[in-house]
């Protein structure tokens, strides 16, 4: 089979594409054939070595496809059976291995590479709206990135949930997705703060959804009113230095929370809840999943370098 391999870490010029040999699903495991894997910021942290590999390694974590075989142990899926995840090690592939206890099953209605480029980012969305802070009628947010993958996604939860949005984009070009999602005013990054302001009458937003991190923080910090929660879900900027939590005090008594979509998943139950609400409003239409670019195995290393220079808006696919 065909996978997007690295032996070293480093820019985007390390990934190349090798022939390996097919898996074999062992106890608890399903071999699937891929048909499209997400593309995240989460494997350029990987590549680089900011989050360490065994080398030679194959990227990649997320994906949609069709079973073709189990492992010992494996109940409930069937050859064939259309599929997504969140996290399968090596979704880079023609072939992958993937834990069944992370398997989801794609209902009809949506397609592979919808599945595929709604998981990760879909999931996150729905957990930083539901749970992180609880969106309801009337509630203002800040969404930084909202041309994003998450940012996407996101904005169109908040406005399921009765919420509204004040997003911010780093060009017009960007700011016209960013509307399309639900966004009732787009900004530059420099003007949240005092825009967040004026459109709450001084109060400030209930909550701020910052995924850009270093460059946006202390403006973050400042768009939020008295007890609001910041909420860093990502780093694309860079990650939040150390700071004196003293500021969360002088600021209103501010809460900061830093998630991860583990910590709302913790187990097959959550998952599926999480997961059946989220290809339900794909499959209605009440959610849209915008593909920004599909690449083949060999133009893996042209993804993550539009990826990282932020050329994109929503996601992006490599498709086996």
């Amino acid at each position: 089979m065909r996978a997007v391999q690295i032996t070293a870490t480093g820019g985007p010029e390390v990934l190349t594409v090798a022939d390996l040999p097919e898996p074999e699903p062992g106890p608890g495991q399903v071999l699937v054939a891929v048909e499209a894997a997400g593309v995240n910021y989460v494997d350029t942290y990987r590549r680089g070595g900011v989050y360490p590999l065994q080398l030679p390694a194959v990227l990649g974590s997320e994906g949609a496809g069709r079973v073709l075989s189990a492992g010992p142990g494996v109940e409930g899926f069937e050859p064939g059976q259309p599929v997504a995840w969140k996290e399968g090690p090596g979704s880079y592939a023609e072939r992958v291995l993937v834990d069944a206890a992370e398997l989801v099953p794609v209902p009809d209605g949506v397609d592979a590479r919808t599945a595929a480029a709604v998981l990760l980012q879909g999931l996150t969305a729905h957990y930083l709206a539901t749970d992180t802070f609880r969106v309801t009628d009337g509630t203002w947010t800040l969404v930084h990135a909202a041309a994003g993958g998450v940012g996407l996604l996101l904005t169109q939860v908040v406005r399921l949930r009765g919420g509204r949005v004040l997003a911010t984009t780093s060009t017009e070009e960007k700011a016209e997705p960013a509307r399309a999602a639900g966004a009732e005013e787009v900004v530059r990054y420099a003007d949240a703060a005092t825009r967040a302001r004026e459109l709450t009458g001084g109060r400030g937003v209930d909550v701020v959804y910052d995924g850009v991190g270093k460059d946006t923080f202390d403006d973050s910090l400042s768009a939020l009113r008295p007890r609001g929660l910041l909420v860093v879900h990502g780093g694309s900027s860079g990650q939040v230095p150390p700071f004196d939590v003293q500021r969360l005090n002088a600021a209103g008594s501010l809460f900061l929370t830093r998630p991860t979509l583990a910590s709302y998943v913790q187990d097959r139950a959550e998952l599926l809840a999480r997961t059946d609400e989220l290809f339900g409003w794909v499959a209605d239409g009440r959610l849209d999943v915008r593909i920004d670019g599909t690449y083949p195995l060999e133009q893996a290393r042209g993804a993550h370098e539009d990826l990282e220079a932020r050329r994109t808006t929503g996601k992006l696919l490599l498709i086996p």
